[in-house]
C-alpha cells in the first residue's frame, strides 16, 4: 500500500464522511494472537508499491509470494487506485473508510469488505484516530484454474461487506479463517502460504455455498432454482475451458437446454452481467498471463483467447484494465525487472 496525502479535500472534511452506525465489539487480538505478537518482522521485505499511470497499483507480496497482510495502524489516506489482487478489509480498532463507485462506505471494528481485482477505491481512517486494521492482498490467478472457482467469480464481481447482521449464517466462520490466516502469516510458519491459501479456498466455499443458497431461496421453486445454480456452475466452469472458442449466446442456450431470451435472463440473474460481458471479462482476464511473455504479438494474443478483432480487443482491454495492452506489458516488464 502506498500512502499519501490526499488530492481531494473530499477525504479531509468530516462532513463527507457518512454517519456511522452503533460500534461493534472491540476486536482482544489479545485473546486472538496471545500477548507480545510480532505483526512487523513478517512485512521487513517490503520496499513500496509500484504505481504505474498514477493509479495503477503493482502489489509488492511477500518475499515474491502472491500474499500480503498488513496490521495497518497508519493515519495516511490512500488515493484513488486499482491493482490486480483481491483486497479485504477488517477493522480491529475504531472505523476505516472505503470509497467504490463513488460511494463512501464506513467499514465498522469486525465488518469485513471485499474489493475485487480491478476495482478503483479510495481508503482512509476517520480524521483522528488510532485505530488499527487487517488489509489482505491475494492473487486468485493462483486459484483461478481450479474448475469451481468459475463458480463464485460472479460473486466477485462488485464490492461486498459481510457484518454480523447481513451475513449471520456465515460471518464468524469468515471472521475466524481471516484470523487464522492472520496469525498464519505474521508467525511465517513452515508452509505458511499453502496454509493462508488452504483458509482462504475454505473461506471461498462457504462464500460461495452462502451465495448458491441465497439464490435458490430467492425463488419460490427452490429446487428448481438449486438446479440452476448446478447447471451455471458447470457452464461456467466449460466457459473456463473454451473461452477462447467462438462461443455464442445461441450456443450456450442450446448447451443449457434454454430458449435464448430465457438462458440470458438466468444468466444475469446468476452472474451479475449479460453472458457477452462475461465472456470479454473472462478473455481480457486470461490476456493477463500473456502479455508478460514478449514473443507474443498482442494481434497473437487477442487472437489466441478469442477476439477476432485487434481493435475490439485494445477498447475492451482499456475498458476493464484502464490501460492499453501495450501498457500492460511494459509496466509488467518493469516489474520483473524490479522483482530481481
Amino acid at each position: 500500500m502506498t500512502s499519501q496525502e490526499p488530492k481531494d479535500k473530499k477525504l479531509n472534511s468530516q462532513d463527507t464522511n457518512p454517519t456511522p452506525s452503533a460500534p461493534a465489539e472491540p476486536i482482544d487480538l489479545e485473546q486472538i494472537n496471545g500477548s507480545d505478537f510480532d505483526f512487523y518482522s513478517a512485512n521487513s521485505d517490503y520496499i513500496g508499491s509500484t504505481m504505474i499511470n498514477k493509479n495503477h497499483e503493482i502489489v509488492n507480496y511477500r518475499n515474491s509470494s502472491t500474499v500480503r497482510i498488513w496490521y495497518n495502524e497508519q493515519p495516511e489516506n490512500y488515493p484513488l487506485h486499482w491493482h490486480n489482487s483481491l483486497e479485504i478489509i477488517l477493522p480491529v480498532s475504531d472505523c476505516y473508510y472505503v470509497v467504490t463507485n463513488d460511494t463512501t462506505h464506513c467499514i465498522h471494528e469486525g465488518e469485513i469488505y471485499f474489493i475485487p481485482s480491478g476495482e478503483l477505491h479510495i481508503l482512509y481512517p476517520p480524521a483522528i484516530s488510532n485505530g488499527v486494521r487487517f488489509v489482505y492482498l491475494f492473487d486468485l490467478n493462483v486459484m483461478a484454474h481450479l474448475k469451481d472457482f468459475a463458480g463464485i467469480q460472479p460473486m466477485l464481481s462488485a464490492p461486498f461487506l459481510i457484518t454480523k447482521d447481513n451475513s449471520p449464517e456465515i460471518y464468524r466462520d469468515v471472521f475466524d479463517l481471516l484470523m487464522q490466516m492472520q496469525i498464519e502469516y505474521f508467525r511465517q510458519n513452515l508452509y505458511s502460504e499453502l496454509t493462508v491459501y488452504s483458509l482462504l479456498m475454505t473461506m471461498f466455499v462457504k462464500l460461495g455455498t452462502n451465495y448458491s443458497n441465497m439464490l435458490a431461496t430467492a425463488d419460490i421453486q427452490a429446487g428448481k432454482q438449486r438446479e440452476y445454480i448446478k447447471q451455471f456452475n458447470g457452464l461456467l466452469a466449460y466457459i473456463d475451458e473454451h473461452y477462447m472458442d467462438a462461443l455464442t449466446l445461441e450456443d450456450m442456450a442450446s448447451l443449457m437446454g434454454f430458449s435464448k431470451f430465457h438462458f440470458s435472463r438466468l444468466f444475469k440473474d446468476y452472474t451479475g452481467c449479460t453472458f457477452c460481458d462475461y465472456l470479454n471479462y473472462r478473455r481480457i482476464k486470461a490476456t493477463e498471463e500473456l502479455l508478460p511473455h514478449p514473443e507474443l504479438s498482442i494481434t497473437e494474443i487477442a487472437m489466441q483467447v478469442g477476439f477476432s478483432s485487434i481493435s475490439t480487443f485494445n477498447r475492451l482491454f482499456r475498458l476493464y484494465k484502464k490501460c492499453s495492452p501495450s501498457e500492460y506489458r511494459s509496466k509488467m516488464s518493469i516489474h520483473s525487472l524490479r522483482k530481481k
